[in-house]
């Protein structure tokens, strides 16, 4: 299928949509940029980019160019070369890692529903696809790409806002070995929402899972676990919403249990996780209702449940959500006391442990993946986070002292400070922190206290604001309000003592390991805290961050009603804004772009020239600079900070000729190792085909053994496989599938019912077996030209024997259920020896060969006549005289007489010395390769017999190859030995002796020191002169040496006035001959 009908957006002459780099926009504010987006997207264009940056828009459908075609056309490509696309950036990344031996990492920014999580999921699937790998590579992809339906399962949500929310942050690495494979991986997860699983807004659900395992679970599942409809569940039924459009709920459970059996859980781990998560719903249930002031359970049935799938006491259950323990000091004594909670307090308690439960939980599956994919030890890694974020380098500037123009941009680090500031003054989460320090049980005016205290630390902070119910913050992305209520409870994040130690005693070891606190110990300084562990989780993503080479994606959310070609302007436009896309643009057509540290840059692109390569030997500035002036690079283009190189944006420089100074670097040092890697390739696969062919001649030859009487040059020639050269021949190659490896293909002569020979192009698949013939167009616009045409497709599985003789003839026949084939190779031994390799293959079962010296086979039912009909034919070999068949048809049968060949015990003899091409020390030509004379007078005669007698012409065991030096003419290989006469000469001494040596140095050589030519001779026939020496390489080619003189014997009609048939290996594809009209031979006419 043609890229037009699937890849609109890859074929040439198709519609342009705005501009693929924004950085060419003709004008630079949030309008163009918006109108440009909005143009790609109503036409399916969703990816732009901004320099290196890639700006996503949420399509909400499927496109079509995520396919293993796209994975195939990014790899290994330049960024300048296809379309924005995901995988551009991933390859740039993959190979980036590789190259300069860097961790790398791709920040991943946007709202809720702007396709963040399926960006990732690209990323990770494209680069599990590209690095390769045996089966343990295989296992860790599997686990990396099976944890996203796991996590997303425990993590996930519907929201308002997007159906497959990821409630939790997630920066998750791949792990790499140092030859580039997946090797291991670990995710770091953090600010998992926990207060989704106690309540949810209305339109919005809790986790996937709860869904999940209402839907699929089992009917022993069901009566086990109390599974019932979702709106039985006080943890589910706030919301109103229990389904969400297009999502199977009970197809994605046996996902979600498929997903732990390949992340290594067990059997008894994954019935646990289920119950425990039934548990929480079933937890949620609990209800208290005021007695005396003091909570006391609702209703007694509704503990049943919990506490028979957490496994601890119903009484204790009951007891511990409406009481708790305090240790009281006074007078340097501790003691114990039970304090009765409230209906509140109460309600806080059961929440508390159903999060603590589920935050637990989903810790444990981490965890579980990373047992199952982490390694010890960390060669290089590549992580992808989707968080919120942009980047602007600038400061990088002042330091390294580049000179540039700055451009004015909105520094968010404000905000940072204002809401985790520890000091002068204090940030939002110190005071919060603060607060809670003093509060008592419940404290219900302690949300007050915060905001009054926040008023006097911040309250004239620029970006901090208060209203009646809480506060506001002037973020980057414009004002956000908070509300208090709530704020100090959630941020205590209390579990007490006394719900750990209930999940201590359950009865089952999976729960019980869950909480694994030591009570005895003694805990001082304040309890940790939601924001505390926030700030902590906080910075140390940025650490690791820091470690790794950033690339970045924006992703765009373009409208609320989650639909294809729905375009809301003043939400994307919004979204432009606090993304920074503008302020990002300008930097780029401002500033540099590639910066690099000089030993990075000296160390990626050293091959380029002599003087860098392996290493540069002095100081790293000159090095560096060395480099740029090597590939001619403008001095504007270009500046040198005081560790780093900095290169301008190759969108901001020229962009004629499709690539520019950095492109060029980069495409130089791309050819440079690509020419190393075809030497190294080039070497390894003639030393692995060396030792393919012969252990393909001895399989072929035991084929054959003690059976077939053998031809003198089949045993020991070599294997080609493709004696027609289809890799040059569309004609030919486009009736075999595109993916379908040609194992052999030959000319070869087929007989039809009345014993005719007609050629056919004879190709042997894995799966096929091909007939191809030639016919006359009989009408329309190519009436009269001829075309290839396909006579017969065989499926290796339809063929049910093959027949030979027992004579040395080059006949076989192919059997088939309707009608056979008759052909006729000299490379039958070759062909039969692939043909039952690949039978077996397909089959499973040997194909049997016959030998017999009466041949019957099937013939195809024709049209009128003697031999029209359908029914049989016969072939019978005798022995008669000479190497060459004799063929007499007789009606229905056909005569074969041939002399007597090699024995048939007789294997092969010959071990490959292959020479080199280019090797200086030869032994000189033997007889049996000169065949003509040295003086190069008389041509070599070639003569226009059948491929079998030119073959017989080569028959020598041990041919050596022919001289190559241009200037070692084969006529000089005739002088005699020099004597040296030297005594003879006559003493230099005295005025004759100098008049002798004068006269001789004056005395012109004669013919200018040239050889005598020989006497030219009338030529009998057109001749022509060889430009350079060849080796033979098939059967019906000549071998000459340079200056040969060859008489032409025959004349093609094709070549007019040169009438020469040659054939010539310095312009095919492998050593494939092919003909070539007069002004394209490697000869010289010289008579005609």
């Amino acid at each position: 299928m043609g890229s037009k009908e699937r890849y609109h957006w890859l074929a040439q002459d198709v519609k342009v949509s705005g501009v693929d780099d924004m950085v060419l926009l003709s004008k630079i504010n949030e309008d163009t940029i918006t109108e440009n987006l909005k143009k790609r997207y109503m036409d399916d264009y969703i990816f732009t980019y901004i320099g290196p940056v890639l700006i996503s828009v949420n399509p909400f459908k499927q496109l079509p160019y995520f396919t293993d075609r796209e994975v195939d056309l990014y790899q290994g490509a330049a960024q300048y070369e296809n379309p924005p696309h995901v995988y551009a950036l991933a390859d740039d990344v993959y190979r980036n890692m590789m190259i300069d031996c860097e961790n790398q990492c791709v920040i991943i920014s946007g709202e809720s529903g702007a396709g963040k999580t399926v960006a990732a999921k690209y990323i990770m699937s494209y680069v599990s696809k590209v690095s390769g790998g045996g089966d343990k590579v295989q296992h860790v992809k599997d686990i990396i790409l099976q944890s996203n339906p796991l996590l997303e399962a425990f993590g996930n949500a519907k929201t308002v806002r997007n159906n497959n929310s990821s409630r939790f942050g997630k920066y998750f690495e791949i792990q790499f070995g140092r030859g580039g494979a997946p090797d291991g991986g670990k995710i770091s997860n953090f600010l998992l929402e926990k207060s989704r699983v106690v309540s949810q807004n209305p339109g919005e659900r809790n986790f996937h899972i709860y869904y999940q395992l209402l839907e699929g679970a089992s009917g022993e599942q069901r009566e086990n676990l109390g599974v019932t409809i979702p709106d039985y569940y006080n943890y589910l039924n706030q919301s109103g919403t229990f389904t969400v459009e297009d999502v199977n709920d009970k197809k994605e459970f046996s996902d979600t249990l498929g997903a732990m059996s390949v992340v290594g859980l067990s059997m008894e781990d994954r019935d646990s996780v289920i119950q425990l998560v039934a548990g929480i719903l079933h937890l949620g249930n609990i209800n208290f209702r005021e007695e005396n002031n003091f909570a006391v359970v609702e209703s007694a049935d509704f503990l049943a449940f919990p506490s028979f799938l957490l496994g601890i006491p119903q009484d204790a259950l009951c007891s511990k959500l409406t009481s708790r323990i305090m240790d009281s000091k006074w007078g340097g004594k501790s003691e114990s006391i039970s304090v009765t909670l409230n209906t509140e307090q109460a309600c806080f308690t059961r929440d508390a442990l159903a999060k603590a439960l589920y935050s637990r939980l989903f810790d444990f599956l981490v965890d579980c993946v990373n047992r199952a994919i982490q390694k010890d030890r960390e060669d290089f890694n590549i992580g992808v986070l989707d968080i919120y974020g942009f980047e602007i380098f600038q400061e990088e500037y002042v330091q390294e002292g580049i000179k540039w123009t700055p451009i004015e941009y909105f520094n968010n680090k404000v905000v940072c400070d204002l809401i985790e500031s520890k000091l002068n003054p204090p940030g939002i989460m110190s005071v919060l922190d603060d607060v809670c320090a003093t509060m008592h049980a419940k404290g219900d005016g302690a949300d007050q206290t915060l905001l009054q205290k926040l008023q006097g630390q911040v309250g004239s902070h620029q970006h901090f604001s208060s209203w009646n119910k809480g506060f506001v913050v002037h973020h980057y992305a414009g004002k956000v309000s908070y509300d208090v209520s709530g704020f100090c409870e959630r941020n205590r994040d209390v579990l007490f003592n006394d719900i750990i130690e209930l999940m201590q005693g359950s009865e089952f070891p999976f729960i019980r390991a869950l909480f694994p606190e030591n009570l005895e110990a003694d805990k001082r300084g304040r309890p940790t805290t939601a924001g505390s562990k926030i700030k902590k989780q906080a910075n140390t993503l940025v650490q690791t961050l820091m470690r790794c080479t950033p690339h970045y994606v924006r992703c765009i959310k373009p409208n609320e009603t989650k639909r294809p070609r729905d375009w809301e302007e003043s939400r994307v436009r919004h979204q432009v804004e606090y993304l920074g896309l503008r302020e990002n643009i300008r930097v780029r057509r401002a500033g540099y772009a590639y910066r690099r540290l000089f030993s990075k840059f000296l160390q990626r692109y050293a091959v380029l020239t002599k003087e860098t390569w392996p290493t540069w030997q002095g100081d790293e500035r000159q090095g560096v600079l060395h480099l740029l002036k090597s590939v001619n690079m403008d001095q504007d283009e270009f500046q040198l900070g005081k560790t780093k190189v900095f290169v301008k944006a190759p969108e901001s420089v020229r962009r004629h000729a499709a690539t520019t100074q950095l492109f060029l670097l980069e495409e130089m040092r791309e050819r440079k190792y690509n020419g190393y890697a075809r030497l190294i390739q080039k070497a390894w696969r003639k030393h692995v085909a060396v030792r393919k062919y012969v252990k393909m001649r001895e399989e072929a030859s035991d084929i054959l053994l003690n059976k077939k009487e053998r031809r003198q040059n089949s045993l020991n020639r070599n294997f080609v496989g493709d004696y027609i050269g289809t890799d040059v021949h569309p004609e030919i190659r486009q009736f075999v599938g595109r993916r379908e490896r040609i194992d052999f293909a030959d000319v070869v002569i087929k007989f039809d019912r009345r014993f005719r020979m007609v050629k056919r192009d004879l190709i042997l698949t894995p799966k096929f077996l091909y007939l191809i013939g030639r016919e006359k167009v009989k009408q329309g616009p190519d009436k009269g030209q001829i075309q290839e045409v396909l006579k017969r497709k065989v499926e290796l599985a339809n063929i049910q024997s093959v027949s030979l003789s027992a004579l040395q003839d080059d006949i076989f026949i192919v059997h088939q259920q309707d009608y056979d084939s008759v052909l006729q190779s000299v490379f039958k031994t070759e062909f039969l020896s692939l043909l039952v390799k690949r039978h077996h293959e397909k089959t499973q079962s040997n194909l049997p060969l016959k030998f017999n010296n009466l041949l019957e086979f099937k013939v195809k039912k024709g049209g009128w006549g003697p031999f029209s009909s359908s029914g049989s034919r016969q072939i019978q070999f005798q022995l008669g005289q000479g190497d060459e068949a004799v063929l007499k048809p007789s009606g229905k049968v056909l005569r074969v007489s041939i002399g007597p060949g090699l024995p048939k015990s007789s294997r092969p003899t010959r071990r490959d010395n292959r020479k080199s091409f280019y090797r200086e020390n030869r032994a000189a030509p033997t007889a049996q390769n000169d065949s003509g004379p040295h003086n190069g007078g008389v041509g070599t005669r070639r003569g226009s017999s059948s491929r079998g007698a030119s073959l017989r012409q080569q028959s020598n065991m041990e041919q050596p190859s022919l001289p190559r030096l241009q200037n070692r003419h084969r006529r000089n290989s005739g002088h005699a030995q020099h004597v040296d006469m030297g005594f003879m000469n006559v003493p230099d001494q005295g005025a004759a002796g100098l008049q002798r040596r004068r006269s001789k140095e004056l005395k012109p050589v004669p013919g200018a020191g040239r050889p005598k030519p020989a006497p030219k001779s009338k030529p009998r026939s057109p001749q022509c002169r060889a430009l350079y020496a060849y080796d033979a390489q098939d059967t019906d080619e000549l071998s000459f040496n340079m200056d040969d003189v060859i008489e032409i014997l025959t004349e093609g009609l094709s070549f007019r006035s040169v009438g020469l048939v040659v054939w010539t290996p310095s312009r095919t594809r492998g050593n494939v001959p092919r003909k070539l009209r007069g002004e394209d031979l490697d000869v010289e006419v010289i008579a005609n």
